[in-house]
């Protein structure tokens, strides 16, 4: 009677393994969403001056960083009174101290001598794909930003005339983009901007998200599962045996 009490058929082993999943499931699923609330915020992008990156009504996350660790190519959440009053999307093309402008031959960016490729870059074949400008060199402590829907995007190229040649404070960053969260048909990670191993600099560090998008789910799994142990245990240990 004692045995059925404390859960006839069910091994010591078994129990005891059972416990460690769920306790084990708790850590990564629970902690996974604290964590993921700490470092994270999510951001619905307002237009199509993203696209094809984001697209208008997609849901993001972004990363909370100070201004000090965006670095070019990232994609960020920034709010500056001469653009606006409401956060926007836009990438980073340049950062204090870089010369930009558009275009070459080909129609690319350059950013010093460089001409980058930027697959990202909404029709991005063809001298079509940007707005001209001419050399712009940014100011230190500052960033030129564009959108990858570049004839779309009220972006730096719309401010060149202000004192700072249309670039905005690091200070005006709220959080860097790493991945998209909805729509479903949209649901992935940032790629990163592969032309900035081309010149100097540390690339950004990435984000944690992609460790988030295993613990949580794998903890789901292992408190399901560690939970339904011991009643599978015991039907099967229960059931008739010829």
């Amino acid at each position: 009677m004692a045995e059925a009490a404390g859960g006839a058929g069910i091994s010591p082993v078994g129990r005891i393994l059972s416990g460690v999943a769920v306790a084990l499931g708790c850590v990564l699923f629970l902690g996974g969403f604290v964590w993921g609330a700490l470092l994270y915020q999510p951001y619905t992008v307002p237009t199509d001056s993203m696209d094809p990156t984001v697209k208008p009504g997609d849901r993001v996350l972004a990363e909370r960083v100070d201004g000090d660790e965006v670095r070019r190519g990232d994609v960020v959440v920034f709010q500056d009174s001469v653009w606006g009053s409401v956060p926007m999307v836009k990438r980073v093309v340049g950062v204090g101290g870089d010369k930009v402008a558009c275009c070459d031959s080909r129609g690319r960016l350059t950013v010093g001598d460089q001409a980058i490729d930027e697959p990202y870059v909404r029709s991005a074949r063809g001298k079509d794909a940007q707005r001209p400008f001419g050399a712009t060199v940014v100011p230190e402590g500052k960033l030129f930003l564009l959108g990858d829907n570049r004839l779309a995007s009220l972006d730096s190229t719309a401010h060149l005339d202000d004192g700072d040649h249309g670039a905005v404070p690091r200070s005006a960053v709220q959080a860097r983009v790493d991945a998209v969260a909805w729509p479903i048909s949209g649901l992935g990670v940032l790629e990163r901007a592969e032309w900035t191993d081309e010149l100097p600099g540390e690339p950004s560090e990435p984000g944690p998200v992609r460790l988030l998008a295993v613990a949580i789910p794998v903890g789901a799994v292992l408190i399901f599962g560690g939970a339904a142990w011991a009643p599978i245990a015991r039907r099967v240990n229960s059931s008739p045996r010829g």
